[in-house]
Parts: structure tokens; C-alpha cells; sequence
């Protein structure tokens, strides 16, 4: 082509015309469009398991006798299911409390420290308060979620997850 024919745009734009149409506006926003579907349908999935796990429906289970563990002491035991670890724990002032084992932060294992009366995640040094569960430090998000406990003739059971 000459320089009189051919347009100023394509002067600014010297794409070869072969490779002018490789992708059509119809087929990159089909690929935009089937994209963002499975995007959402991916994240469907992350709610519906969220929305199960808050209208979950949790069996009693007895954990231990309440002389079986001293003030300042903890014990590790699963509930609602055996994939959940939980850690049942007798504060200093004798006050029994548990939450689930799992940290918020990435799910490393938290551990009770009797002095501090604080559960430690030793992954990225997170915190939390052993009397209420929340975060002292550290990148935990939200707080431990809590087992409800109820004692019955000096037997300790578990009767559900709060704030899970």
C-alpha cells in the first residue's frame, strides 16, 4: 500500500489485518460473561456452606465430669462432629468455658496458657481471651466461636456452637 492510500489510523495502529480480528467484541465478552457465571457459581458454594453451618442443628454430647479437670486446666475433646477439635477449659476463677479449637485467622490450632488465661495460636502469634474468646492479637479476624456448656449432675455437656 502506499502512504496516500491507506488511512492515518492505521498508521498509528500498523496491526496486520490477519491478525486485526484474532478476537471479536462478541467473543471477549462471552468469555467476560462465562467467566463472572462461574465466578459467582464458585462462590455460591462458600455460602450456602456458611448459611448450613449457622442453621445447624447440634447434638448434646457429655464431654467430661467436673472434677476431672482443676481450675487452670484444659481438655481437648470434638464436638459437633469428630472433624472439629474443641478445647473445654476450667479458668483460674473455676468459671467452664470452651470454643472451638480452630484458629480464625488460617484454622491453626489454638492452646490454652493457664497463666495468661489466654489461648495462644502459635502459627502468627494470634491471641485470644480465654474468659470471652476474643482477639487480644495478632491478624485473628473475629473471635473464637463459642460451645454452649451445661452441667448436669456434676457431668459436663456440650449443646451447641455460638457464633460459629
Amino acid at each position: 500500500m502506499s502512504d496516500e492510500t491507506t488511512p492515518k489510523w492505521r498508521k498509528d495502529f500498523p496491526i496486520e489485518w490477519g491478525a486485526d480480528n484474532y478476537v471479536t467484541r462478541r467473543e471477549f465478552t462471552k468469555f467476560l460473561v462465562l467467566t463472572s457465571g462461574a465466578t459467582a457459581i464458585g462462590n455460591s458454594y462458600f455460602v450456602v456452606q456458611r448459611y448450613r453451618e449457622e442453621h445447624q442443628k447440634f447434638a448434646s454430647q457429655q464431654i467430661c465430669r467436673v472434677d476431672e479437670i482443676k481450675p487452670g486446666e484444659a481438655k481437648l475433646f470434638r464436638y459437633p462432629t469428630e472433624n472439629d477439635p474443641a478445647l473445654l477449659i476450667r479458668l483460674s476463677t473455676g468459671e467452664l468455658v470452651a470454643y472451638k479449637q480452630r484458629c480464625t485467622h488460617l484454622s491453626c490450632p489454638v492452646q490454652y496458657r493457664a497463666g495468661s488465661d489466654r489461648m495462644e495460636c502459635p502459627c502468627h502469634n494470634g491471641a485470644f481471651d480465654a474468659h470471652t474468646g476474643t482477639v487480644l492479637e495478632g491478624p485473628p479476624p473475629r473471635p473464637l466461636p463459642r460451645i454452649t456448656l451445661v452441667v448436669e449432675n456434676d457431668t459436663i455437656f456440650a449443646r451447641g456452637v455460638e457464633g460459629s
